[in-house]
């Protein structure tokens, strides 16, 4: 399945499967002897993560939509629990790694907008 076709999917509310998982039990093993997630998925006729298909933006977004959308391509992901550990080993500064929204080298509930928040949930917030 096309990286955009499932975007539509997620954004229709649809769950989704991501076509590799019939390799996760290849990764486990290999990770068991020292490999990396990403070493197996190398050698697999064509193997490729979400994140390594289509547009790379979408996991580095600024819009809340796109990052909760690339958030949702990752669940599905047989390297997300790799790739979420190699992330916070490294501290990423931003972007959506295994699944989670990282800012400044932490994992982060959700991303905040750009600006200033609207003055309404200001005083909400501030109550």
């Amino acid at each position: 399945m096309q990286l955009a076709a499932l975007t539509d999917r997620i954004s229709q509310g649809s769950s989704v499967t991501w076509p590799m998982t019939e390799h996760t039990s290849l990764i486990s093993e290999a990770r068991a002897g020292g490999l990396t997630a990403t070493d197996v998925l190398s050698t697999l006729p064509g193997a490729a993560t979400p994140c390594q298909e289509g547009d790379a933006d979408l996991w580095f977004a600024e819009s809340m939509s796109d990052v909760e959308a690339a958030k949702a391509m990752c669940r599905a992901c047989p390297v997300r629990e790799a790739c979420l550990a190699g992330a916070l080993e490294r501290q990423e500064p931003w972007g959506v790694w295994g699944g989670e929204v990282f800012v400044d080298g932490v994992v982060v509930a959700r991303k905040r907008g750009r600006g200033r928040p609207p003055k309404k949930l200001a005083q909400v917030g501030a109550a």
